[in-house]
């Protein structure tokens, strides 16, 4: 089985939750995906990363200050029609419906569970590489 090179987005403005993030996900989240990580600390880093990297996934912070996950999720989602799949992780179960307007494609609860945040990754990344 070949493996597969993955880039994933890590955005939060909070460096602490970016390394939660990484070792939740893992270099490789499942047989034969490998994980490449970018890194954003604001709003301009996340869009400058999406222009300039190929980038299978997006993990964003819906928590981070001053731009959310949330909003910068739906942004790329109406700005560009290559969007990447977004994975937003949020703190109150009540936000999922701001996920769902936001145009997710999941969502994830902190505290991470690394199995949940493994297999979600995994899962995305393998459906936008068969679509």
């Amino acid at each position: 089985m070949s493996e597969r090179l993955c880039t994933v987005l890590l955005y939060s403005d909070d460096a602490q939750v970016r390394d939660r993030m990484r070792l939740a996900i893992g270099t490789r989240p499942a047989p034969g995906l490998k994980i490449e990580f970018v890194e954003a600390s604001d709003y301009f880093g996340c869009i400058r990363l999406v222009d300039d990297y190929e980038i299978d996934l997006m993990l964003l912070d819906g928590e981070a200050s001053p731009g959310g996950g949330l909003g910068i999720a739906r942004q790329i989602k109406d700005d560009r029609d290559d969007a990447p799949p977004t994975c937003v992780v949020i703190a109150r179960a009540a936000d999922r419906w701001l996920a769902s307007y936001a145009q997710v494609d999941g969502v994830l609860m902190y505290p991470l569970d690394p199995v949940a945040t493994g297999t979600t990754v995994a899962e995305l990344l393998r459906t936008h590489a068969a679509a």
